[in-house]
């Protein structure tokens, strides 16, 4: 790892704010394409899944995403969980910026497709009773549009459409359909 990739990454706790934006902006242009440094980095971002900081969670949930694709060993197997949880962070807008990258985990083979799609389906059958339910159930379906958009395997679609279908709202199941059309 290079002495400006580190540096990003302890930014990334910074306590002034544009540091800490200008290392995440910088963190996911460079892991959009897969990176050497994965692993050197990789338990310090599960570790921050954890940190009081719900920027610093957030932050690391995105670049754990977006580090599947530099991950032969296969750790996101292993760790996936851990995003999961984020997804249910106290703080929203945390919960939401994990949400809306998991996508990016499936795209990398078919074992993390099929992780992707369990945690997602899981997620939207069990936040029925949180406090923005429709929300998570709109990331979720856009998410998984994501991936297929990317992928594209007929049966992620199907089993999106099969979630929508169970939605007994009428205007959500519009709403999330609307991801579709």
């Amino acid at each position: 790892m290079d002495e400006i990739t580190r540096t990003r990454l302890e930014n990334i706790h910074s306590k002034d704010k544009a540091v800490q934006n200008t290392a995440y902006t910088d963190l996911m242009a460079e892991t959009e394409n897969p990176v050497d440094w994965a692993y050197n980095a990789w338990d310090g971002l599960v570790a921050d899944l954890r940190h009081k900081d719900n920027h610093v969670r957030a932050i690391a949930s995105q670049i754990l995403c977006n580090l599947a694709k530099s991950d032969p060993e296969n750790r996101m197997q292993r760790d996936f969980e851990a995003l999961l949880n984020v997804t249910k962070d106290e703080r929203f807008v945390t919960a939401r910026h994990c949400l809306q990258s998991l996508w990016k985990i499936g795209i990398v083979g078919k074992a993390q497709q099929r992780q992707v799609m369990d945690g997602l389906e899981r997620r939207f059958n069990e936040c029925v009773v949180e406090k923005n339910w429709s929300l998570i159930r709109y990331d979720i379906i856009r998410g998984m549009r994501n991936l297929y958009d990317t992928v594209q395997d007929e049966a992620i679609k199907a089993k999106a459409l099969d979630l929508i279908d169970s939605e007994t709202d009428a205007k959500y199941r519009k709403k999330y359909a609307s991801v579709w059309k």
